[in-house]
């Protein structure tokens, strides 16, 4: 049970003052302006949000990311990628939450403070009529001390000249003694009354205190607790995406723990392959011993078209090198 009461804590010796009222709507309007200030954050990182889930749509879809991959990993990276666009989805929502919140906080403010200003006028118009009333009642007081005075002159007159003034002279300050008590007595009433009045504005603006204190102690509960909810609502909202997120990344983690090292060689090999050969070895070949080793493929002679006779035989002297001499030409032998 809490033991500090608005009630019991806002008032002034003063009657006319107002410092305990104004303290508690300074406070009020402090409180509305923090409500105001977390409204604008909200909207402002519904903005954020939303731009931060725009981009990572368009992240996923336009950028490239390992396209060439293939079989395993390419469909990993198509989880990746489909995910990612899944998480800027959930951005753009968020944001969406956030500003039904604002909007939300929005209209509890603007009630409290539709609200407030019925109490407001009240009090506005109980403090003005008191006000105006100790004013008349402190003038009442004036003239009802400034007819005492008078009263007690003219007692002090009667008494000083009673027997140094003629007896015409006697009759005008008893005259005047008369006078002074007859507006004494008028405007004794007078103060009296607007004592009288005053009081039962005094009780009524007292009354209407108590209440208003009672009334807005019980708008700034409301606004705490509303705002502490709000508060706490938002980081639920935040974590909440957290965990939908971490979903969204775990269903990645899965498609890579599928993914197969073995198995994207393979697709890779047997949709590429280009052969099983490799290219001989490229060896030194000696141009001259190449010409030695090869036996010469001798063409068949032509039938002659000329009726010359066959060739004849070519022969070779003793010590002599392979070659002949047939008509002419010579043919070394090797």
């Amino acid at each position: 049970m809490r033991e500090a009461r608005f009630r019991d804590h806002f008032w002034s010796t003063d009657l006319t003052s107002t410092v305990g009222y104004d303290s508690i709507i300074q406070h009020l309007n402090d409180g509305r302006k923090n409500c105001k200030e977390f409204e604008d954050f909200l909207k402002e990182r519904a903005i954020i949000e939303e731009k931060y889930g725009k981009e990572l749509i368009n992240l996923s879809k336009k950028k490239p990311c390992g396209q060439t991959e293939l079989n395993t990993l390419k469909r990993s990276l198509d989880v990746f990628k489909q995910q990612i666009d899944n998480v800027g989805q959930g951005h753009i929502q968020l944001a969406q939450t956030l500003r039904e919140e604002a909007k939300k906080m929005e209209d509890f403010r603007e009630k409290q403070k539709l609200h407030r200003k019925k109490i407001e006028l009240i009090m506005e118009a109980i403090h003005k009529n008191r006000n105006l009333q100790y004013k008349k009642t402190m003038e009442a007081k004036r003239l009802y001390e400034q007819r005492c005075r008078d009263k007690d002159e003219a007692e002090q007159a009667v008494h000083r000249n009673a027997n140094l003034v003629t007896q015409k002279q006697q009759e005008k300050l008893f005259l005047k003694l008369a006078q002074t008590k007859s507006a004494l007595e008028d405007t004794d009433r007078s103060y009296q009354q607007s004592v009288t009045t005053l009081e039962k504005i005094r009780e009524e603006w007292q009354n209407e205190h108590i209440k208003a204190c009672e009334f807005f102690e019980t708008q700034e509960c409301e606004r705490i607790n509303y705002f502490r909810n709000a508060l706490w609502l938002h980081v639920n909202q935040l974590s909440l995406g957290c965990v939908q997120n971490d979903e969204k990344y775990e269903e990645i983690r899965k498609s890579l723990e599928m993914c197969s090292i073995e198995k994207d060689v393979d697709f890779f090999v047997n949709l590429r392959k280009t052969g099983s050969l490799a290219p001989a070895p490229v060896v030194y070949e000696n141009y001259y011993n190449a010409q030695r080793n090869v036996t010469p493929v001798r063409s068949p002679a032509p039938v002659p078209i000329s009726r010359r006779g066959p060739l004849p035989t070519p022969t070779s002297a003793p010590g002599e090198p392979d070659y002949a001499t047939v008509d002419g030409y010579s043919l070394v032998h090797f």
